[in-house]
Order: C-alpha cells, then structure tokens, then sequence
C-alpha cells in the first residue's frame, strides 16, 4: 500500500521540469549563501521532479546530507516550488547521495523486520517516517514477499509489515 496524491501524480513532464527548474534555483541559492560547492541535477520520473546536488571530493557537502537536514530542506524546496508554481510539489531532494545512503538503511531495517516475523512475530511496525521513505519500505517488503500498510496520522504515520495474507 502506498500514499499517493493523485493530483500530483497526473503533472506533465513540463511541469515537473518546471518544478524541477525552480527548486534548481532555490538549493542554488542556498549553496552560494553557505559557500558550498555543488552539481545540481534534474531529473523527472513516476510523477515527481528529482533533485540531486553533487559534488567533487574537495566540497563539503557532508553538512547539508545528513538525512533530518535533507528532509528539512526538502520541504523548504518544496514550499518555495510550490510559491512559485502555485502547486503542491512532491519534489525529491537528494544531497551527497543521502537517498541512496538512506535506502540502505531502510533495507537493514526492513531485512530485521523481515526476520523478526519469519521468527514467530506477527507483525513488525517500523518508526514514523516520510512518505517517501515508507514508498521505499513498501517496495521492499513486496520484494521480499510480504505485506506492509501504513498507518497513524501526520508526524506519527508508520509502516507495518505482516505475513501475506
């Protein structure tokens, strides 16, 4: 099961480059103020604008690529694409390559809770996280041939994971 705004998944490809575009703009901003040095690109796919900053061996981008600081600045990108664009944005930032830093450790998680259960437990629920992040959790639990739904509200919206029904 997975959180889907289905407004946001019809945008266009011109819009999500348009979004893409605007939050480019923002982190840009947001580098030179901090004197930080970085690559960004864009990229649309599955209904969402991806931004990624990147850079060299010699810049420290470690400072902002911490995932509770990728998250914060996530959603000021988001709220400065959606000022702009008059439009929700289900943007995805990912800084110093924080995204694929965090999925291994939702793969670690899920790989626990996958055991746990095999082990006798009759569900495993996993701490409050982003939507995205339980995306992820989702398409894992899938892969490894269980089930898993969301659950609770706002802040406190987590995953649980079960046996296949």
């Amino acid at each position: 099961m997975t959180d889907v705004q289905p407004e946001a998944e019809s945008r266009s490809l011109s819009q999500l480059e348009e979004e893409g575009d605007i939050a480019a703009d923002y982190i840009e901003e947001l580098l030179d103020i901090c004197d930080l040095d970085g690559d960004i690109d864009i990229d649309a796919r599955n209904g969402r604008a991806y931004v990624s900053v990147n850079a060299g061996d010699g810049a420290n981008l470690r400072v902002l690529s911490k995932p509770e600081t990728v998250s914060a600045l996530q959603e000021l990108t988001r709220l400065a694409v959606q000022t702009k664009s008059g439009a929700f944005s289900r943007l995805i930032l990912d800084i110093g390559g924080s995204r694929d830093a965090r999925r291994s450790e939702l793969e670690i998680l899920v790989a626990r809770s996958l055991e746990r259960i095999e082990n006798g437990a009759a569900e495993a629920a996993l701490p409050p996280m982003s939507s995205y992040e339980r995306k992820l959790v989702h398409d894992l639990v899938a892969e490894g041939g269980f089930h898993s739904e969301s659950r609770g509200e706002g802040a406190e919206r987590h995953t649980v994971i079960t046996r296949s029904a």
